[in-house]
């Protein structure tokens, strides 16, 4: 049994330097996770790892079943999660290819299965959210990227969007007007879903564009992708450096 839990976004369907010891299917009352859980070995320790969009990055941003996925990290036994997530960046200051470290979050999603507190109450549940992310996790990203060498914005209010399609310049004006400097499409409900399970939640994310309107050209995927590779190389340095301090 392990206490840690990784979340693969966009560009981390797998874990290569993850030493694999068994999958496991896991059933939930809110039906299937995206994919099995794997368990094995990082750095020595015991993690459990689970691609949100499954294991062939076929399930898109509004058909996940976020609560299954968490429900399921739940029963492992995992107490905390580190989630990995693609992002566009709003603010000039975040640069493509480069991490950013969220403390916010704002909500545009909808027709999502937001909560595990929909049936069989015995009252309504009501759920502090004020600082979405564990400041404890939180913690010990920026000493492990301090340790890796890597620059992490530690500011960022994260715009979470419907998806699958981008966004038009105007809704990133919007954002940006609203509070937001990087915009994603799976950060919520997953952060509430995890607060609601009192499992210790942060997020990495990483930048891979640069957002709508905030460049003369279009988002090219092919662009994307390139930005996604150099970016998870360095969340693979990170997890190494926290691994020892989790």
């Amino acid at each position: 049994m392990t206490d840690l839990a990784i979340i693969g976004g966009t560009g981390l369907a797998t874990l290569k330097n993850l030493e694999v010891t068994w999958r496991q299917v896991v059933h939930t009352p809110f039906g299937e996770p995206s994919c099995p859980l794997t368990y094995g070995h990082l750095c020595g320790k015991e993690v459990v790892f689970l691609p949100r969009h499954g294991s062939g990055h076929t399930i898109p941003p509004h058909k996940i079943n976020y609560r299954a996925n968490l429900w399921a990290l739940k029963k492992t036994g995992a107490t905390r999660v580190i989630a990995v997530a693609a992002v566009g960046s709003i603010s000039t200051e975040l640069v493509v290819s480069e991490l950013a470290l969220p403390d916010q979050i704002i909500d545009y999603t909808w027709g999502r299965g937001h909560t595990f507190f929909e049936e069989d109450l015995r009252g309504v549940v009501y759920v502090d959210f004020t600082y979405p992310y564990c400041s404890k996790l939180r913690s010990l990203l920026l000493k492990a990227a301090a340790a890796a060498g890597l620059s992490m914005a530690d500011w960022v209010t994260y715009g979470a969007t419907q998806g699958p399609r981008l966004e038009t310049a105007a809704e990133i004006d919007r954002l940006e007007r609203d509070g937001c400097h990087v915009v994603g499409m799976t950060g919520m409900p997953e952060a509430a879903l995890a607060r609601e399970l009192e499992l210790s939640y942060a997020a990495i994310a990483v930048i891979a564009n640069q957002a709508a309107g905030r460049s003369e050209n279009l988002i090219e995927m092919a662009s994307v992708e390139q930005n996604l590779n150099r970016g998870m190389e360095k969340v693979r340095r990170l997890l190494e450096q926290l691994i020892p301090l989790a």
